[in-house]
């Protein structure tokens, strides 16, 4: 017998999982997510091998939205964290129910309870502690579950080490209370913004994949999914101006999600055509910072407009 270590068996409880990378991209690309054929095969390594996803890249390239489309797609629950600066247990995995404990162990006196011992394991019982996020994911008496720790980058670093317990064993413990295991262990997804590094512990128990911003071809596709209703001819403009925009020194580029809602805004001003009037008169709907903004005014719209003249010639 080989030392290999054998192959998981099915998951329970939820729909099949794809059973192949072009399964994968069309799971996505139902969600309406447009995949290229490396994220698709990071995807469908990560949920065939049962390994955390940890998804890096630039805010607005549609990391989170990911997760988003695995649960849809799996028909699983999403159970979104969003890290911060000061995350903790209580909010993160669990909490005791304080006032409920306390509420316990003044009817359990009144009733003539004497014995401490008894009385401190009834009030760390399962029915005191409250489920969080990553307690909510791995809950047994759940449904299988999506988990989305959102912007890791943001949280502190000690809260990485009580991660890897989650991410190793799909567990979590409870001093008081004891050791809470995953029936099936949920879909992890990580996302940071690389606002600092992540540690390499982290990194370890998963598979890695940068989310680029993406190119031409695949901005219009996505385009065409998430905003049908804008005309072709100016959903091809929007993205190659947007394109030409994330060459320019700037505090924060333009992400996907910028270029959908710029490109229904224009469509709701009635624009068929872009122009550096239109462009000058809707940059708060692209770009989030007034430096950024005052930079591209003026001679700047006028010349990355007539670049996609020269580019996408008018009919």
């Amino acid at each position: 017998m080989s030392g290999g270590v054998a192959p998981p068996g099915p998951l329970l409880g939820d729909r099949a999982l794809p059973s192949s990378v072009d399964d994968t991209g069309a799971l996505l690309e139902r969600g309406g997510y447009v995949a290229d054929r490396e994220l698709a095969t990071t995807v469908h390594l990560a949920l065939s091998m049962r390994r955390p996803l940890f998804l890096e890249g630039e805010p607005g390239t549609g990391k989170t939205e990911i997760a988003k489309v695995l649960a849809a797609g799996l028909g699983r629950r999403l159970v979104r964290l969003q890290c911060y600066d000061g995350l903790d247990l209580s909010a993160a995995a669990y909490e005791w129910d304080h006032a409920r404990q306390l509420m316990a162990i003044r009817l359990a006196e009144a009733a003539g309870q004497t014995d401490r011992e008894l009385l401190a394991r009834d009030i760390y019982a399962r029915e005191f502690l409250k489920t969080r996020p990553l307690l909510s994911a791995i809950e047994p008496s759940l449904p299988p579950a999506v988990l989305l720790i959102d912007e890791l980058d943001r949280a502190d670093e000690p809260f990485e080490a009580f991660l890897l317990e989650v991410l190793a064993d799909f567990q979590i413990s409870v001093p008081e209370y004891g050791t809470i295991h995953a029936e099936t262990p949920p879909v992890v997804v990580l996302t940071s913004n690389r606002t600092r590094e992540v540690h390499d512990a982290i990194r370890r128990r998963c598979l890695y994949h940068w989310v680029d911003y993406p190119d031409a071809v695949r901005e219009r596709a996505i385009l065409a999914r998430k905003a049908p209703e804008v005309p072709a001819a100016l959903a091809g403009e929007v993205v190659a101006f947007v394109q030409r925009l994330r060459g320019e020194e700037l505090f924060k580029l333009p992400g996907v999600a910028e270029t959908i809602e710029w490109a229904k805004a224009l469509n709701y001003l009635g624009r068929t055509e872009l122009s550096p009037g239109t462009v000058e008169d809707t940059l708060g709907v692209l770009l989030k910072y007034q430096d950024d903004i005052a930079k591209i005014r003026g001679v700047e719209a006028a010349r990355l407009v007539g670049e996609i003249r020269e580019a996408i010639p008018v009919s």
